[in-house]
């Protein structure tokens, strides 16, 4: 398809994501999705944002909330040209089932296990959003 060979990619490392307060994002991604701290991160060329970098043990991913000094606090909004959604894998159906339990327990609401099938391929996903409304997803492939 492409005619030139890209150097190889070893994975993601981490996903950044605005949010209008982050102690109260990080509170949230804590409770909610377990993730700690792990630093935090001045921007670069001195704008005074920053961002606090939350990861989680044998989570491939870390999550950066990012603060912006400019940020006029809108809300997120999935359909505009950036992020569209974060998506986290489970290791099964059971797993997912696990997490609407949590998520009822947390009081996030959510949108309860839906099964996907996509060529040939069969999983279950949740929907559900940050305190931002960033839209998040959980996904458990059989």
């Amino acid at each position: 398809m492409y005619a030139v060979q890209a150097p190889p990619l070893a994975g993601i490392q981490h996903v950044g994501l605005t949010v209008c307060n982050v102690e109260t994002s990080e509170a949230w991604y804590g409770r909610v999705l377990g993730l700690r701290r792990l630093f935090v991160e001045p921007h670069p060329g001195g704008s005074g944002g920053y961002a606090v970098v939350l990861g989680a043990q044998g989570v491939g991913i870390n999550v950066g909330l990012d603060h912006h000094p400019a940020n006029q606090g809108e809300s997120f909004d999935p359909t505009r040209t950036g992020l569209d959604h974060v998506c986290f894998q489970v290791d099964s159906h059971a797993v997912l089932q696990e997490w609407t339990e949590h998520l009822d327990r947390e009081g996030v609401s959510h949108s309860g296990i839906t099964p996907v099938d996509i060529a040939g391929m069969h999983f279950g996903v949740v929907n559900f959003c940050d305190p931002d409304g960033v839209a998040l997803e959980l996904i458990a492939i059989s």
